[in-house]
């Protein structure tokens, strides 16, 4: 579209417009349009497109454009039936019944898993619900993807335990506590240091310099960063509110037990996880029984007083376990907090996550209906342990009574492999992982970016020489046309 003007001498002068007549060809607004075009076209052959080329050889899946709302979304199978896609941040995939070789060697209930290396390892527990009995079982991890070997009996405790929390620092495992052959608490604690070249534990040396203030059992440990922190458990008179930390010496070893402040509530059977400066204690029981309420002590950041329980608070609605259990199993990733099995007033086999915020709080603990453990894993008192993306719950009681079995899921559900969405889409990309993959990426990548910054070099040329350019392109297209 042209608009006519008058020039120099009264003579009428073809004004050019551009972008369907809305603005000048030789203004400044057009200038500007072509100039913010040519920018965002570099920026996305110059980064863009090699950032994807590097993703798409290394990433199952990519993203392409901004995929921030999916309408179409699929999923793999290996996620299980009856699970949403995608699915929700945090949810445990349905569970899978161990085969009988990975079950215990004997039915154990009240026992602790904790992983020491490449080891799970199974301590003390119960064969009844009742008597203690001092074996560790113990079973080298395969592989990433949650493979087990058989448990064996590997070096027994000094004495019988049941219910005793555990803990790993710098490599040592740690017993803290627990209770003995004829029910009563214990202050005692068990130190094993695996063998640095078979990486089994081949003694349990007790540690005078940790030794409990006073005896506990079903108490809750966390591991900080400095040092280890026991909370609640049962003592001599019944459920406590103590709160202990041994903090780590210049060489990694904890030294002796210091009081914190007290919980506000009485609390044994729980389960404790350090999420950044804050202190989660959920699940168990209070002198009243089996208690929703989830506690959080928020510890000090300052020099002066690091590490210390600065205050303890009771969640607010929403933050409470949706119900209270009794023999839940309790455990957490990445962040996010798991609660689970035990038995209540109503159905069992239910699995609960929650992930606090930045500031602490919980606003609301997740359920998953696929996620719930299935009529045969109705557990109480099984030990929970993470390894990898894979939680596994090992022994507990059963209808049936003791169990010896072993039961595994997933905390890593897979991605979609496509979505459809409204300004992007997710596709299927190479994933070719290890060192090679990461090298033929950066290959792939280096390949677009040169091929992308020659094009631009020919597209200016082509720009620089425009009369040529039109020449050629006729005699090309001329050619072409009588070739046909």
């Amino acid at each position: 579209m042209a608009q006519q003007a008058l020039g120099a001498g009264g003579a009428a002068v073809t004004r050019k417009r551009a972008l369907f007549g809305l603005l000048d060809a030789n203004g400044w607004a057009w200038a500007g349009a072509k100039a913010l075009l040519w920018f965002t076209l570099i920026i996305a052959l110059m980064g863009y497109l090699p950032d994807r080329a590097l993703y798409f050889t290394i990433f199952p899946t990519i993203d392409l454009g901004l995929n921030a709302v999916s309408v179409v979304n699929l999923c793999p199978n290996e996620n299980g039936e009856g699970v949403p896609c995608p699915v929700p941040p945090g949810a445990v995939l349905p569970w899978e019944v161990g085969p009988a070789e990975l079950s215990l060697p004997q039915p154990r209930a009240s026992g602790t898993v904790v992983q020491s290396g490449v080891n799970l390892l199974y301590i003390g527990g119960s064969t009844n619900g009742t008597d203690a009995v001092a074996t560790v079982y113990s079973s080298p991890i395969r592989s990433a993807e949650g493979n087990l070997s058989p448990w064996t009996e590997s070096t027994p405790l000094p004495e019988p335990r049941r219910g005793a929390s555990a803990a790993v620092v710098a490599g040592t495992v740690y017993v803290i506590g627990g209770f003995d052959a004829a029910g009563a608490p214990t202050a005692t604690v068990f130190a094993g240091t695996p063998d640095p070249t078979t990486g089994a534990i081949t003694e349990w040396k007790v540690s005078d310099t940790l030794a409990l203030p006073e005896a506990r059992g079903a108490a809750s440990v966390a591991v900080a960063g400095d040092g280890i922190i026991l909370v609640g458990g049962t003592g001599p008179s019944g459920a406590t509110a103590s709160a202990w930390k041994s903090t780590l010496d210049a060489k990694g070893v904890p030294g002796a037990w210091k009081p914190m402040a007290d919980m506000p509530e009485r609390r044994t059977g729980a389960f404790a996880s350090l999420q950044g400066s804050h202190l989660f204690v959920y699940g168990g029981s209070s002198e009243a029984g089996p208690t929703p309420i989830v506690l959080r002590g928020d510890l000090s950041t300052a020099k002066e007083t690091a590490g210390q329980i600065l205050s303890w608070g009771v969640s607010r609605e929403g933050g409470t376990l949706p119900l209270p259990r009794d023999g839940a199993s309790g455990w957490s990733n990445a962040g996010t907090l798991y609660f689970g099995a035990g038995t209540g007033p109503d159905a069992q086999g239910q699995v609960w996550w929650a992930t606090p915020n930045a500031n602490g709080d919980i606003t609301a603990w997740q359920n998953m209906p696929a996620g719930d453990l299935p009529a045969e894993l109705q557990l109480k008192n099984s030990a929970a342990a993470v390894s990898g993306s894979f939680v596994f719950l090992v022994g507990g009681d059963t209808a049936q009574g003791v169990t010896a079995g072993l039961a595994r899921a997933s905390l890593a559900p897979k991605p979609p492999y496509f979505q459809l969405g409204i300004l992007g889409a997710t596709v299927p990309a190479l994933g070719i992982g290890g060192e090679v993959g990461q090298q033929l990426a950066y290959l792939v990548s280096a390949g677009v970016a040169t091929a992308n910054f020659v094009l631009l070099i020919l597209v200016g040329l082509a720009f620089a020489y425009r009369d040529r350019t039109r020449a050629l392109v006729m005699r090309v297209l001329r050619r072409g046309g009588s070739a046909a």
